[in-house]
C-alpha cells in the first residue's frame, strides 16, 4: 500500500468494511387476497417440498385449498428456522404456546365438532 502511495499519490486509508445487505424489498401488492389458515398439508419430491394451506370449519368434513407453496427442500428447511426464531421471540414476549396433550396433532385437527357444554340453568 506505502509503495501505491509514494508512486500513484494515493492517501493510505484503512479498508472501509462493506454495509451488511438488508434483503430483498419485499412489494405488498394493494389487490393481495389474504388467506387464514388452519389446517397444513405437506407433501414432497426429491425436488421439491410442497405445503397446501386449507381452512377447515368445526363440523366440517372437506376442506378447501386455498394456497399452495412450493419451495426447494433448503428454502424449505430455512423456513422452519426461521419460524423456530419467530416462534421463540414470540413467547419471549407473550408466553409459552402450550401444545395439546394426550392425544395426536391428527386428533386435535380433525376431531368431529363438539358443542360447548350447556350452561346450568338455575
Amino acid at each position: 500500500m506505502l509503495a501505491l502511495y509514494l508512486k500513484y499519490g494515493y492517501p493510505m486509508t484503512t479498508p472501509q468494511t462493506p454495509p451488511k445487505p438488508t434483503g430483498p424489498v419485499l412489494e405488498l401488492p394493494a389487490d393481495l387476497e389474504i388467506v387464514y389458515a388452519n389446517l397444513a398439508r405437506i407433501a414432497h419430491s426429491p425436488a421439491d417440498i410442497v405445503i397446501d394451506f386449507a381452512h377447515l370449519l368445526p363440523g366440517e368434513l372437506k376442506a378447501k385449498i386455498r394456497s399452495r407453496v412450493v419451495m426447494t427442500p433448503l428454502s424449505a428447511k430455512l423456513l422452519v428456522r426461521a419460524l423456530t426464531e419467530n416462534l421463540a421471540r414470540f413467547e419471549t414476549a407473550f408466553g409459552e404456546i402450550n401444545l395439546p396433550t394426550n392425544s395426536t396433532l391428527a386428533d386435535n385437527l380433525f376431531r368431529p365438532f363438539q358443542q360447548p357444554p350447556e350452561t346450568p340453568k338455575e
